[in-house]
């Protein structure tokens, strides 16, 4: 086994220590997208769920694709907070003083937080399906939905450790962070579909990444592979330009960062 895999195992498995050791975070973590959006919202609006406009009896089995990418959302946005508490308690400085690599850094943190978001993309899958909701492409759908939702991580947690390595508190982190995360929810197909929306805010939606995912997974859920895979292929196109784009940007900010 190389070094540098050496490195980024090492890191991540003290990624996922740090997580252990906050039971109650580790709880909320798995458990708080799952409650107040598909069971309190899904339970909130779905009489008043219109069956020609969802496409289906059942707003959870909507609002099941908009969950799974906003947990990739949130995830995501948040996958650089670790690395700016580093930075603001000095062991970020003093693990790049070490003869590490510095990509291992960045990797360990992509890799922990996509398997956390996996995980609760499969719990909020299994949850879901204790409420009716079946994807119709079955299980290479759910293994699609967790290509689709990584490939989304990707860039959201370039943008992430981007802030944390460009911003000088973690204040500033968390104020950016809420700017960006809800105008990206409610500027979606997330709650309601596109065509139920004012034509303005239609418009600003077809500009969101995150309306791309969320119409490519949701076919994958409701209708079944006919119409999910030319959605399923747009997505893809679109996520590998705004991942370049992410990547590109992070690593700049890395750069700058450690001078």
């Amino acid at each position: 086994m190389s070094h540098a895999v050496q490195e980024v195992l090492a890191l991540t498995q003290r990624w996922i220590r740090r997580l252990s050791r906050e039971k109650f975070s580790m709880l909320f973590t798995l458990v708080q997208p799952m409650l107040f959006w598909l069971i309190f919202f899904g339970n909130l609006f779905q009489r008043a769920a219109n069956t020609q406009l969802f496409q289906t009896e059942n707003y959870m089995s909507f609002l099941a694709a908009g969950v799974v990418v906003m947990t990739v959302l949130n995830n995501g946005l948040a996958g650089g907070v670790d690395l700016l508490f580093d930075k603001e308690n000095g062991f970020l400085e003093r693990l790049m003083s070490t003869p590490i690599h510095r990509a291992s850094i960045i990797v360990s943190r992509y890799l922990f937080v996509m398997l956390i978001t996996c995980l609760q993309i499969l719990v909020i899958l299994t949850v879901a399906f204790f409420f009716g909701v079946t994807p119709e492409t079955g299980l290479a759908g759910v293994a699609v939905i967790l290509v689709i939702g990584m490939l989304f991580g990707v860039g959201l947690t370039a943008i992430s450790m981007a802030m944390a390595f460009s911003v000088k508190s973690h204040g500033d982190f968390f104020s950016v962070l809420g700017f960006l995360s809800l105008p990206m929810i409610f500027l979606s197909s997330a709650l309601v579909p596109l065509t139920a929306m004012p034509a303005w805010m239609r418009a600003v939606a077809y500009f969101n990444p995150m309306t791309w995912v969320i119409e490519a997974i949701r076919p994958l859920i409701l209708s079944g592979w006919a119409a999910a895979i030319p959605q399923v292929l747009t997505a893809l196109a679109i996520l590998l330009v705004f991942d370049a784009i992410c990547l590109y940007g992070g690593a700049r900010a890395f750069r700058r960062a450690i001078g």
